[in-house]
């Protein structure tokens, strides 16, 4: 829910301060830019949550920890390519791919409760897929239509 309002919230501030600047509004970097900002926020989970973040990954997956840091540099980089007009299309495709290469590690995380935030398994089970699976689908409309489209 956190990464929701954070890309809709920077959505909404940044297409606010093009329209208080006077400038056209460019809804395309108002989107990029969101979900980029979204990106380096999901990428702090990486390194402050970093114990729950392993606790996502199945057993069968080796060097966890090292998978969660890189995972969240990944973040960071793909976050600043999509300001970048010469890499965004790339970027976008890639942001695209590694949102469905996530996907299984919250649905494990969701079958086995795990809360991220507490590094424990209490978390909001599988019900919680009933919102995971439809932001991240959400997730990636949105980079497909503010990274690819235009």
């Amino acid at each position: 829910m956190k990464p929701l309002i954070v890309l809709l919230s920077v959505f909404g501030v940044s297409c606010l301060a093009t329209f208080i600047a006077g400038h056209p509004p460019d809804y395309y970097f108002c989107g990029r830019l969101a979900m980029a900002v979204m990106l380096i926020f999901a990428a702090t989970a990486h390194f402050k949550f970093n114990k729950g973040m392993v606790l996502m990954l199945p057993s069968f997956v080796p060097l966890k920890k090292m998978v969660v840091y890189i995972t969240g540099y990944i973040e960071i980089l793909a976050a600043i390519g999509l300001l970048v007009n010469k890499v965004r299309l790339p970027v976008a495709w890639f942001v695209i791919g590694f949102l469905v290469v996530l996907l299984p590690a919250n649905i494990y995380a969701a079958k086995n409760k795990v809360n991220l935030e507490r590094a424990d398994y209490c978390g909001y089970g599988l019900n919680y897929l009933w919102f995971r699976v439809p932001l991240q689908v959400f997730f990636i409309v949105w980079v497909y239509y503010f990274g690819v489209v235009n």
